[in-house]
């Protein structure tokens, strides 16, 4: 199978093309450099020209916080970039899976949520990334989201890595105690990914790590794995202000994922310890 990774200079896409390899199909891992995404005519002619048969979606606008302010390229990005892209799929006769997040909601439940549930995004970057699925839906029958949270892997700057780093620095850090959601490898995600587009399960999942912390937890769990003596102190949402809000309760449910014969991902600290292997 030939593969379009987008974003493959991102910690996804990196895994994501890595795992493709593995199971002996032709990736072609594409960044801002292979073609322009918010460009219509830039993404249509590179897909004519690859004929992929299935495209796995990682590039976005992921800073949260400066997306409040730059509605508008997180909107090319996020929305506009993964319809050109469906679209150039719907013609190349491609699958596509699109990686999306607990974002779309507003993180006022109290249970995992269904796929299925009413979205509702606290700010720019879930919306934008929300409009990527409707557009992606609109343009493409054959189609994957894979909705997500907590997303760290070697490839790029995570909370794993902050913390390592202050943890050594300063041996004293807060962390936010009363946001809980599943922490993500993306390792373990690749190979879902790779899993999902090799079948015609198409529709919309929720995948990450088994397992439920908060981020203060996963923050306790970070330093005693890598045997770091590190006060951690739990603050609050309103003590640690951002520009943009974040979901309180992000975890996911993976009843979908389950119910359609793909393998779940292993438990979060199981996960976060190979990760711990890999960095070292």
């Amino acid at each position: 199978m030939i593969v379009l990774v987008t974003g493959v200079n991102g910690q996804l896409g990196h895994d994501v093309v890595k795992e493709l390899e593995k199971k002996g199909h032709t990736a072609h891992g594409a960044d801002r450099n292979e073609f322009d995404l918010t460009s219509e005519a830039d993404v249509k002619g590179y897909v004519q020209k690859l004929k992929p048969d299935a495209i796995i979606h990682c590039a976005a606008y992921t800073n949260v916080d400066q997306a409040e302010a730059d509605h508008e390229t997180a909107y090319n990005v996020n929305a506009l970039g993964t319809k050109y892209l469906a679209q150039a799929a719907q013609d190349a006769k491609a699958k596509m899976a699109y990686v999306s997040t607990d974002y779309v909601f507003d993180g006022s439940g109290t249970e995992p949520y269904e796929v299925d549930e009413p979205t509702k995004p606290l700010g720019v970057y879930g919306e934008t990334k929300l409009a990527g699925e409707t557009f992606l839906k609109e343009s493409l029958e054959q189609y994957f989201i894979v909705r997500t949270a907590w997303v760290y892997g070697i490839n790029g700057n995570n909370f794993v890595k902050t913390m390592l780093r202050l943890g050594k620095e300063r041996g004293e850090v807060g962390v936010v105690a009363d946001q809980v959601g599943s922490p993500t490898y993306t390792v373990d995600l690749a190979k879902l990914l790779v899993e999902m587009v090799e079948t015609e399960k198409y529709g919309t999942y929720h995948a990450t790590n088994s397992g439920i912390c908060s981020w203060y937890e996963f923050a306790v769990e970070i330093f005693k794995q890598a045997g770091l003596d590190v006060k951690t102190n739990p603050l609050t949402t309103e003590e640690f202000p951002r520009p943009a809000a974040r979901p309180k309760y992000s975890v996911l449910s993976k009843k979908r994922l389950e119910e359609q014969g793909f393998t779940p991902l292993r438990d979060w600290k199981e996960a976060l310890s190979a990760y711990m292997d890999e960095l070292n």
